[in-house]
């Protein structure tokens, strides 16, 4: 790590470094680089500058909008593992890196950098890298300012030899004083002292801090240009990159190409960020004092400046350089315009806060005639999840319908189905305000007035019908609206809209206990992102598959598609997986018997728990009161139902079904603790209400659960005719769809009921396969994990490995201990994992120690 203010000669150095160096990617980094796809599109293409085709599996993911960077970075390092010879990757000014995800995503690579890979980054400040690890582990070298600082020696002969001048050591000495050995400063000086006849002169009268001299000297340089290059310089100082093409457009000059490799001979801090000089950019410090001087000396003209650069870059498709010179220089309605142009092409890559982040810059007055751009910003609120102000952008945008209007109309597409579009968002906003039966009016409003070749809004009606049934609870119908919207999305290319409306409609045959469905939704969509490479929604799928599989009782297979779910990262995700992968891993959890854990992981949900515009039918703290329950914390449950301030009277909704399932198990286990026959009757009276909602609404999930509940509430009672009808019921309706852990969460008595039926009815029945599922888990669930013995022994390297990961060292930090590579760290561990059936880091370490390991 190179690190010192500007002006130190960072770049400088590190390029001599590795001048003679054919293994060298060189990335140097600007503002729009913040961004993480940028970022590493041309992290890839620098690698592949210096070792052609290596990066290929990565270019590949990065051409693909979206990429999970999780999916982009383990590409990568896997790639630059198969490289032959050694490889230095440079990342100049990365002080200009902000973005929170580029540096997790780098401090990603930088654990897992293959031995013959080295980093070298280039700052003016201190990245927030694990530098602190790095140095306590010798992986890190650092060059600071005091290192870069000129000595008067170094001084002297760059005054002497570099640019020619005949000081005195006296002047040389007091020179590296003042500007305290920064060679940006000397730079400076020494082009001023250039055109002087005497420079001893200049040196005595040189004082001030280091803004004072920098705008001093600039201002000297500048002196001493010509008209015309002195004109070059301040009209192109507003381009954060440079080239040619674009500076003749800007400067209105047609020899801007022999202009810029003039200033580059000139050493007029002018720096090539190619090798076949094509694209530049001025010093950060210089460009400063350039744009300084350009708004002192010619404010009218910047406006003219930035409208020729956006004007240039619109005409060679850079839109989102186009709209930020627009904007840059005021020019409001070529923005409306550019925006208006670039919106349809954003939608459908769902860059909706890139959207409304310019759009909220614009004016207000911009939309009172621009319908469609009204209606954008209206949109891109509502997928934001801000619903601020759109009714009122809504009714602006319908104003300006009609044949006696006269709005301004660039997407003339747009404007064709702005009727339609409108009508979504006015659906989306009645389902935000709680109002279903309106939600319904607007969205088929919506299939009445766009055509069959308007996906996108017949996908956003059929999804908002599903949201509007869901919530009333006509599952049947939501499903069938769910379907459509899936076929519309996918059939239109809009493939991110298609994977969060299969998960909703996945959620929705999973309550209609239609597991079989459920699984055909995830594998589906999981081709989906298999086929379109950089597609988010995989790990959200293999969670999905995941509480398929723990419900049908195979845990293994369950436990495989979390890991992969984990392994792909929370960026492969939607919106709602941090909280889903953690409840559904507390779920499995639950099924091993380790309750404690389970209600630690649905903790870590809780501040995570968001359904975007699905209804919030299984709230994390309802699970949390279950798994309480399963543990025996009577009264933290009946805490939750206190707070929530449910009752065995109260109106009874779908959304709530889940909560008032809870509280009837409350109940149950309030009557067994206490014998307390008024809260079971008050159970049987809840769980008989609820019994006849779920079955008129179809939802045979729900079903199933009431009525294994009733079998367990009638055994209570003695009454086991009354039992074994409800529980036969049950396993009627489970069969089909191989549900069997619901029957394990219902406590030690229905194993009981279970094997009385299974005299009656063989061992061929379904009580069968669910009464041995019930005797392996011990007929109950467990309040803490059973002390169960080692499935093969470990091996002594195995041992060895397993102590170091009770510690706090990373995995390349162990793989150096051991002397061994992080591949075959990676193989113990995966081996260590497998023979304590662990899944993790801390849950290995924690059944080591409970085996006395």
């Amino acid at each position: 790590m190179v690190s010192a203010p500007a002006g130190f000669g960072k770049t400088t150095l590190v390029a001599e470094w590795f001048a003679e160096d054919d293994g060298t990617a060189w990335l140097s980094l600007d503002q729009r680089d913040d961004d993480p796809v940028a970022f590493w599109t041309y992290v890839v293409a620098s690698l592949d500058a210096a070792a052609p085709e290596l990066s290929s599996n990565a270019a590949s993911l990065l051409q693909a909008h979206g990429a999970p960077l999780d999916t982009v970075v383990a590409t990568i390092i896997n790639d630059l593992e198969t490289a032959a010879q050694d490889l230095v990757l440079v990342l100049d000014d990365y002080h200009l890196i902000e973005s929170t995800d580029i540096h997790e995503s780098v401090a990603f690579l930088l654990e897992h950098l293959p031995p013959q890979i080295r980093l070298v980054i280039a700052t003016r400040a201190d990245p927030p890298l694990p530098l602190a690890s790095l140095r306590a582990s010798g992986d890190l070298l650092e060059v600071r300012a005091a290192d870069l600082r000129f000595t008067p020696d170094e001084a002297g002969s760059y005054l002497a030899d570099a640019m020619d001048l005949a000081l005195t050591a006296g002047d040389v000495e007091v020179l590296d004083s003042r500007t305290e050995g920064w060679i940006a400063a000397l730079q400076l000086a020494a082009l001023s002292m250039q055109s002087r006849d005497d420079p001893a002169s200049f040196v005595a009268e040189f004082a001030g801090d280091d803004r004072f001299i920098l705008d001093y000297l600039a201002d000297e340089v500048l002196e001493h240009q010509t008209p015309e290059t002195r004109d070059f310089l301040l009209a192109t100082s507003i381009l954060p990159r440079l080239s040619g093409p674009l500076c003749a457009a800007v400067a209105d000059r047609g020899d801007a190409k022999a202009v810029l490799e003039h200033l580059e001979r000139s050493n007029l801090f002018l720096v090539a960020l190619d090798d076949r000089r094509t694209w530049y950019r001025y010093h950060h410090l210089f460009g400063d004092v350039l744009r300084a001087r350009l708004i002192d000396d010619h404010p009218d003209l910047v406006p003219e400046l930035h409208r020729r650069a956006s004007t240039w870059y619109a005409a060679n498709s850079e839109p989102y350089e186009a709209i930020t010179q627009a904007l840059a220089g005021g020019h409001s309605v070529l923005a409306a315009e550019l925006i208006e142009e670039a919106s349809a092409a954003m939608q459908r890559a769902r860059q909706e806060n890139q959207l409304r982040s310019w759009l909220e810059t614009l004016p207000p007055a911009v939309f009172d005639d621009r319908p469609v751009l009204a209606d954008t910003l209206a949109g891109a609120r509502m997928a934001t999840g801000d619903p601020t102000g759109v009714e009122a952008l809504l009714d602006l945008a319908e104003a300006r319908i009609g044949p006696d209007q006269d709005p301004v109309i660039i997407d003339h597409e747009a404007y064709r189905q702005l009727p339609a579009m409108i009508s979504v968002h006015r659906a989306g906003l009645a389902l935000l305000d709680g109002d279903p039966d309106a939600t319904v009016i607007h969205a088929n409003r919506v299939l009445d007035l766009a055509g069959d070749r308007d996906p996108l809004q017949r996908g956003a009606a059929s999804a908002l019908l599903g949201l509007a049934y869901w919530s009333r609870g006509e599952l049947d119908v939501a499903q069938a609206r769910y379907t459509e919207a899936v076929q519309r999305f996918e059939g239109g290319g809009y493939l991110p809209d298609a994977m969060g409306v299969s998960l909703a409609l996945a959620d929705i045959q999973l309550a209609r206990g239609r597991l079989r469905d459920a699984q055909r939704t995830f594998e589906h969509a999981l081709a989906l992102t298999e086929a379109h490479p950089g597609l988010r929604g995989a790990a959200d799928m293999h969670v999905g598959l995941s509480e398929v599989l723990i419900e049908r009782n195979e845990i293994g297979e369950a436990t495989r598609h979390l890991e992969t779910s984990a392994d792909l990262g929370e960026s492969a995700g939607l919106p709602q997986h941090p909280y889903r992968w953690r409840v559904t891993t507390a779920r499995l959890l639950r099924a091993r018997g380790d309750t404690e854990r389970a209600l630690s992981l649905i903790d870590d949900a809780l501040p995570l728990y968001a359904t975007d515009f699905s209804p919030p039918v299984r709230p994390v703290e309802a699970l949390r009161a279950r798994v309480q329950l399963a543990r025996g914390d009577l009264d933290a449950a009946e805490d939750w139902v206190r707070r929530r301030g449910l009752a065995v009277g109260d109106a009874l909704t779908y959304v709530h079904e889940f909560e008032y399932i809870t509280l009837a198990r409350v109940l149950i286990a309030r009557g067994a603790a206490s014998y307390d026959t008024a809260s079971t009757d008050q159970a049987e009276a809840l769980l008989g209400r609820l019994l006849d909602a779920a079955e008129d609404g179809g939802r045979t999930g729900s079903t199933i659960e009431i009525l294994i509940l009733l079998a367990a509430m009638h055994d209570a009672r003695n009454d086991l005719p009354a039992a074994m009808a409800a529980l036969s019921e049950a396993l009627r309706r489970a069969e089909p769809e191989g549900h069997i852990r619901l029957f394990l969460h219902a406590g030690p008595a229905i194993t009981g009921i279970l094997a009385t039926i299974v005299g009656t009815q063989g061992a061929a029945s379904y009580a069968a396969t669910v009464l041995a599922a019930a005797e392996h888990a011990g007929g109950s669930e467990p309040t803490a994990r059973p002390n169960v013995a080692l499935v093969e022994q470990l091996s002594d390297r195995e041992v060895d490995v397993l102590r170091l990961l009770r510690s706090d060292l990373s995995g390349p930090d162990i793989a150096r201990e051991l002397h061994v590579s992080l591949n075959t760290l990676r193989t113990h561990t995966k081996h260590i994992y497998t023979k304590l059936g662990a899944t993790n880091r801390r849950e290995a370490v924690t059944r080591a120690a409970e085996l006395g390991l």
